[in-house]
């Protein structure tokens, strides 16, 4: 059921930011979950927005040019990013933590329930 989910999830982009998807245990009867990680090192938590758009988890990235600086060399580019997933349905974000420059977003797929209907037979003579 949850590879299901992960087929749906990523919708592809440039690349960056690298991320790895992985399922996470089950917890005390608590639903199915996954971890989206993405690898924005440089990036400060007021730089980083996390949004849910309709069926879509949106992760932006917005870095400014530090105008005082003068570089020598200069190979770390301040940059922006717009990373999206295709959420499954059901699925939610639970929440997001940043952690040594990896940002990482956990996702639960409740179990759909099982819904037994017993439908009437009509007789006709």
């Amino acid at each position: 059921e949850i590879e299901r989910a992960l087929d749906r999830v990523v919708k592809g982009a440039d690349g960056y930011p690298p991320y790895n998807i992985e399922r996470c245990g089950r917890e005390d009867g608590q639903p199915e979950r996954l971890r989206i990680t993405l690898a924005v090192a440089g990036f400060t938590r007021d730089q980083l927005d996390v949004t849910t758009e309709e069926n879509q988890l949106v992760i932006r990235g917005r870095q400014q040019d530090d105008k005082t600086r003068q570089y020598i060399h200069r190979g770390i580019a301040a940059r922006h990013f717009q990373r999206t997933f295709v959420l499954a349905d059901g699925m939610y974000v639970i929440g997001a933590d940043l952690k040594n420059g990896l940002l990482s977003i956990d996702l639960a797929r409740p179990e759909p329930e099982r819904v037994v209907k017993t439908i009437a037979i009509n007789e006709h003579e």
